[in-house]
């Protein structure tokens, strides 16, 4: 396909081509600008900051914990369990300079959920929230994990905030379940330990595995997307090739809402802005809005990135449109397709512009991005980052014409290596270097992309990938259910919601044993939000249930 983009609407200054071996590793880049940017603001959490001098130095007392007491090395699989805390970054760049292999993990996971991602990344250690230190009790046994740090909210938020903020989820809010880790370390014992020791640098290259970071799959179980140092240097230049004629080098303020063991937010907000030497401030818990909006208003941000649902839930916050918005730049809207209605209204209130892009976990994840000096919200996903190839392929594996709509292939240096173990599962989306997404998509005269059509069975709930064979495998597991099938139907408040339809094996079944068995085996974004019972599923003459005329009929 002619890449019309690059003349036609590439805006001034954004290269057509990025350097994917800028830097040998995610290890270099950090190293070198937390040295540049040593006295600015790194993070802030719960109103406490670190500066990237600061950073630097806890993430090596980290890194040394991890070397000199747990004895991992290069190589070796390393899980965090936490949300939007200061932990994060402290233990993310601790191991990305050691060498080891980050697997980020949903806090929310269920004991099914996290028993499949540590068994099938081998993951050694993790950092988890005490929260949710339960579930992992309930699973250890069967993974290969050795080597258990837990931390509380407020273990970075010194003695005495950090004490009362601890106590009160432990004691007053009661969100610490009961746990028994014999062998675990809290996470400031871990520091204080690696503080005593010394940091050995390790030489890490673009070729090593930076991240396996796990995605579902439309058949079988999730599966971990082999992210190369190479893959996430190449994804950060082309991010950074579109923003840094927008970004004001030590002046910058991103608002981290999303979660960043999830691909967009660790790429856009945690790693893109280190050559910036901006700030990020991390939100732990988006989902309480009018707190959300009060920590807002102690800050004249720059930037905030999120998914339509994130954007719809504040501008429908009481005192969201009371905010100082004289210093928003833009907002970056992603996972989940922004809504013709949300954008507009982003744009009135806050006066600024809401520029929507496309990725996928396998590709690290940027793959299009709206161009820095679009006006307003045009409803397309933009245009292909630097370095980057697109084609749109009939059924017939042919380009199609222009304007027709084509399954996206997309080839580019942010390209995953491939699933981990998972030859079979690699094969059937990386051919010839180019990634098949299964997404279907047109592009205009311009060169602008338009999805039409997700993947044909994903459902899309507030930003997340929910496939149907999770939820079917899960549901059919209880003993009163013959066959299931799962669909998303639309909802103004996630995008997207799931519905099952269920063919029962016992009569007596009820909606509510379908929701407390699901409560029990999924996270709260992937459970069924609406059941029918069915005397039988539409299926193929090969006996293969027909989602699609479900989803006409939902």
């Amino acid at each position: 396909m002619e890449k019309v983009w690059l003349e036609k609407s590439y805006p001034p200054g954004v290269e057509f081509e990025i350097d994917p071996d800028k830097y040998n590793s995610l290890a270099e880049l950090f190293l070198k600008y937390t040295k540049q940017y040593a006295s600015n603001t790194a993070f802030i959490n719960m109103d406490v900051s670190i500066t990237y001098q600061q950073l630097e130095q806890q993430a090596k007392e980290f890194a040394a914990y991890l070397q000199n007491d747990l004895g991992l090395v290069k190589g070796d699989k390393f899980a965090i369990m936490i949300p939007n805390v200061l932990q994060y970054p402290i233990a993310l760049f601790g191991a990305l300079i050691s060498g080891l292999t980050v697997v980020n993990v949903n806090p929310l996971y269920t004991a099914r959920e996290l028993e499949h991602q540590l068994k099938d990344s081998g993951a050694k250690g993790i950092l988890i929230l005490e929260n949710f230190a339960h579930v992992l009790q309930a699973v250890i046994n069967k993974t290969d994990v050795k080597h258990v740090i837990t931390t509380s909210v407020g273990d970075r938020l010194g003695m005495i905030k950090g004490a009362l903020i601890n106590g009160a989820i432990k004691h007053l809010k009661k969100q610490v379940p009961p746990f028994d880790l014999p062998n675990a370390v809290k996470f400031n014992d871990a520091m204080a330990k690696g503080s005593k020791s010394q940091f050995t640098p390790v030489d890490v290259v673009g070729a090593d595995l930076a991240f396996l970071q796990y995605t579902g799959g439309t058949t079988g179980p999730s599966k971990g997307a082999m992210l190369t140092h190479r893959n996430m240097v190449a994804n950060l230049e082309q991010s950074n090739a579109v923003t840094k004629n927008v970004y004001e080098i030590g002046k910058e303020f991103m608002v981290t809402a999303l979660p960043l063991y999830h691909i967009y937010a660790l790429t856009s907000n945690c790693l893109a802005f280190l050559p910036f030497g901006g700030q990020n401030l991390l939100i732990t818990n988006p989902r309480d809005m009018p707190g959300f909006v009060k920590e807002l208003a102690k800050y004249k941000f720059t930037v905030i990135t999120g998914v339509n649902t994130l954007f719809n839930g504040l501008l429908n916050t009481p005192g969201f449109d009371q905010l100082d918005f004289s210093a928003l730049k833009m907002g970056f809207g992603g996972g989940m397709s922004v809504q013709r209605p949300v954008a507009e209204h982003w744009e009135r209130v806050t006066h600024s512009k809401l520029l929507e892009g496309y990725g996928l976990t396998e590709c690290a994840p940027l793959v299009t991005m709206s161009p820095y000096n679009q006006e307003k919200y045009n409803g397309s996903i933009g245009l292909p980052a630097s370095s980057t190839d697109i084609r749109l392929v009939g059924a017939d594996g042919e380009d199609v014409a222009l304007g027709e709509p084509g399954e996206m292939w997309v080839k580019g240096p942010q390209v995953m290596k491939g699933y981990y173990n998972r030859q079979k599962a690699t094969d059937e989306v990386l051919r010839d270097g180019w990634l098949a997404t299964g997404d279907i998509a047109t592009m205009d005269e311009n060169g602008f992309f338009r999805i039409v059509d997700r993947k044909k069975d994903m459902i899309i709930v507030s930003g997340f990938n929910v496939f149907p064979n999770e939820i079917e495998e899960v549901i059919v597991s209880h003993e009163g259910v013959l066959e299931a099938a799962a669909v998303g139907v639309s909802c103004d408040a996630t995008g997207e919601r799931v519905k099952v339809y269920i063919v029962r094996k016992d009569p007596n079944l009820t909606e509510q044993d379908i929701f407390d068995h699901c409560a029990e085996m999924l996270t709260n974004y992937k459970r069924p939000k609406i059941i029918e019972f069915m005397d039988e599923l539409p299926k193929s003459n090969v006996g293969k249930v027909l989602r699609k005329d479900l989803r006409s009929q939902a």
